[in-house]
């Protein structure tokens, strides 16, 4: 049988129960901090934290912490581990807490008395008369109680419900520690008199370096590198952050439509703040709120949800998105690719076109390289604005688009692209646009790309067929074939010549070796001759083709007269697969 004398301490019990109520403690603490107490928000902190207490009274007829300088502990385990600039164990250790012991039913009121406390305690200014221990005593907690040391000795006894704290001296430190500086004094003139009396006498207004000793207050280096820490930590803050974390916890929770107007308003205003301030990070986290707030809040009027809906419709529009690259292409400072990614990931399709509007226009190269790399993460999440943007009648625009559809390969552009082969557009925009059709490779950019085969400007069909040609696509041989066998070629150039005869090889095949052979042929008795431009390009039709057969005809045509043919037919033996 289990003896009924062993006392809770004694017991092994699991600490996750303690471990939990800390962690929910210490979100009540960071409450207490924000919110008022009528706050939907520290209400439901509280409320969550007086439920906490309920596992650990299963276990334990009183929760027993000790207190140690980073750390709290709870029968030999560390149930509570912070830095030292946020420890609720420092702040009690720095003041001679050593043991903190709550039982059932502090957690009604009493719980929230310490809260605020610690709250109060951690922001007393350096000159306050008051400490930790002397709120703690001001409390007369019933349910709690603290055991406590005066700083510099190594005993330590309770602090009982009505008595003064052992630390807290009747005189000011400064008198107790110049008392007992005196009394030391005055034991080494009774020890070592003599020594006194063999000092000389010092002139009049003669200064020594004694009468500047160090204060009897000071800091070691570890107190030293606390304060820095905490300074740094203070202005480190996001205040913004705070504020809007505050205003879309009230947003959520509060369902009064008075209250929800007015703070929509605010959010409202405060965006061409942020702006303004360059905090790009904290205008993406609004949009990502508004979206949060959209799928949790509950009972949403109407009117509240269009507007929360067409905030980041009204920040893609071209005036706002053109206003906000100017204001990056004019500061000083410029934000990080993080911020400014986060930013620009937030924002609609219809503000791409504006901004592949701006990138030629902007003067700083840094702004641009920033907004390079986040115009690619807007497109990769709208295509259909990249789509949009494609339409412009603006070819420095539409030109931009085109290379970054052809960077970041999305298919479902491509018949935005197809339609770019059509329009009147300059023969720059239709190369990149096939270039960029051939990055995607898809077989419905291979279709689209049929239509440039007979464009009216000489690259856009260099650049097709070749592409056709090196692809395999065989819906275009009808037309390549049409080209080659018939009289529309008889007044390109060289070059052209030899794209469409090398695509024709590419795509017929060895079925093409009788076509191509009467081509290469020098003339003979009752033969037609072919000018040596046609030869030398069916010469490089048959290298494509790379059978035997193709090349014994090659091989007989390698003496030809003609330098130009004779070039050809090297070179296609050379590069034959």
């Amino acid at each position: 049988m289990t003896d009924p004398t062993v006392s809770d301490q004694d017991a092994t019990v699991d600490s996750t129960a303690v471990e939990e109520l800390l962690q929910t403690f210490l979100k009540g603490l960071g409450a207490t901090q924000l919110y008022m107490p009528n706050n939907p928000v520290y209400q439901t902190a509280i409320q969550n934290l007086r439920n906490a207490f309920g596992p650990v009274w299963e276990e334990v007829s009183e929760l027993v912490l000790k207190v140690q300088e980073h750390e709290l502990k709870w029968e030999g385990t560390v149930v509570l581990s912070q830095p030292r600039s946020e420890s609720i164990g420092w702040l009690l250790y720095k003041d001679g807490v050593r043991s903190l012991t709550i039982m059932p039913g502090a957690e009604d009121e009493e719980i929230l008395a310490l809260l605020r406390v610690l709250h109060q305690a951690r922001t007393l200014p350096e000159d306050a008369e008051d400490d930790l221990l002397t709120l703690l005593w001001e409390q007369d907690f019933e349910l709690i109680r603290y055991t406590a040391v005066e700083l510099g000795a190594d005993d330590a006894r309770p602090l009982e419900r009505g008595d003064v704290p052992a630390v807290l001296p009747t005189s000011s430190p400064r008198e107790a520690l110049e008392a007992e500086a005196a009394e030391a004094e005055g034991e080494g003139e009774g020890e070592g008199g003599e020594a006194a009396e063999s000092e000389p006498e010092r002139p009049s207004g003669l200064v020594s370096i004694d009468d500047f000793d160090s204060t009897l207050y000071f800091l070691d280096d570890t107190d030293i590198a606390h304060l820095k820490s905490e300074i740094e930590r203070e202005y480190q803050q996001d205040l913004r952050g705070n504020v809007l974390s505050i205003l879309f916890d009230l947003l959520e929770l509060q369902s009064f439509t008075t209250v929800r107007s007015e703070i929509i308003s605010i959010v409202e205003s405060f965006i061409p703040y942020l702006l303004g301030a360059g905090d790009f990070r904290s205008v993406a986290y609004v949009l990502r709120e508004i979206r949060a707030v959209l799928d949790r809040a509950p009972e949403l009027d109407t009117e509240h949800e269009q507007a929360l809906r067409d905030l980041p419709t009204r920040l893609s529009e071209p005036d706002a998105v053109g206003q906000l690259l100017q204001s990056l292409d004019e500061a000083v400072v410029h934000p990080t690719e993080e911020e400014l990614s986060s930013l620009f990931a937030e924002l609609r399709g219809e503000a791409l076109e504006t901004i592949l509007e701006w990138l030629p226009r902007l003067s700083n190269e840094r702004v641009r390289e920033l907004l390079g790399v986040a115009v690619q993460r807007i497109a990769a999440a709208h295509p259909d604005g990249l789509a949009r943007a494609l339409g412009s009648e603006d070819e420095a625009v539409v030109l931009e688009t085109v290379h970054l559809a052809s960077k970041l390969k999305l298919p479902p552009v491509v018949p935005a692209l197809g339609g770019l082969l059509i329009r009147d557009v300059s023969a720059e925009v239709k190369v990149a646009t096939v270039e960029a059709l051939a990055a995607i490779g898809s077989p419905s950019a291979m279709q689209q790309l049929e239509k440039a085969v007979s464009d009216r400007h000489r690259d856009v069909r260099v650049a097709t067929v070749r592409v056709l040609g090196n692809r395999g696509h065989r819906a275009a041989f009808q037309r390549i074939e049409a080209a080659v066998l018939g009289k529309e070629l008889k007044a390109a150039d060289l070059t052209e010549k030899m794209v469409f005869f090398e695509a024709y090889g590419l795509l017929a095949g060895p079925t093409a070796i009788q076509r191509l052979k009467p081509m290469l042929s020098s003339g003979g008795f009752m033969r037609k001759k072919q000018d040596p431009e046609t030869r030398a390009c069916a010469a490089m039709a048959l290298g494509k083709i790379g059978t035997p057969d193709a090349q014994d005809l090659l091989q007989k045509a390698g003496s030809d007269k003609d330098p130009l043919v004779r070039n050809a037919v090297s070179k296609a033996l050379r590069e034959a697969p």
